[in-house]
């Protein structure tokens, strides 16, 4: 795991959503918040960005599963590995709603696929995310970038 904080909250955002899909819990609860960040302890600098991609992963979730699943190729989101399902939600929650560079995004989240997933899951999360980024009008509500903020509010973005 990398020493930069927005990817430690990646990681430990991507260990949040697994164990929410787990439990079958498909928005942002503050108390389920609270009692990973101190069951896992979450390093307090890593909180903030951390909060910030869990909210934005599930509150995003219902606009953008089926953008993802339009860009698997025949594959329903239901049957893909929770680890690659939940890297995806994250990345473009990520893209459509931080002003994170679309190369750090990216690399990021094939870095997390290949670490939490199977073989073949950096080569996919990377095909998926790659259609959907030169698709583009499904990152249109993004804007143009200006207006959104940094991952967990930090002026550095990566």
């Amino acid at each position: 795991m990398s020493d930069n904080r927005n990817s430690i909250a990646r990681d430990f955002a991507l260990q949040f959503l697994y164990q929410c899909e787990s439990e079958k819990l498909f928005y942002f609860s503050p108390s389920h918040f609270d009692t990973f960040v101190a069951n896992f302890h979450v390093p307090h600098d890593v909180i903030q960005a951390l909060r910030a991609l869990v909210r934005a992963t599930l509150d995003k979730r219902d606009d953008n599963d089926p953008v993802i699943e339009a860009h698997t190729k025949n594959w329903k989101l239901t049957r893909l590995a929770v680890t690659d399902r939940a890297v995806l939600r994250m990345a473009l929650a990520e893209l459509q709603a931080f002003n994170t560079p679309v190369k750090v995004v990216l690399n990021e989240a094939v870095e997390l696929a290949k670490r939490y997933g199977n073989e073949q899951s950096g080569a996919f999360v990377n095909g998926v995310l790659d259609g959907i980024i030169k698709a583009g009008k499904d990152l249109e509500s993004a804007g143009d970038g200006n207006e959104r903020e940094p991952l967990g509010g930090q002026s550095k973005r990566y």
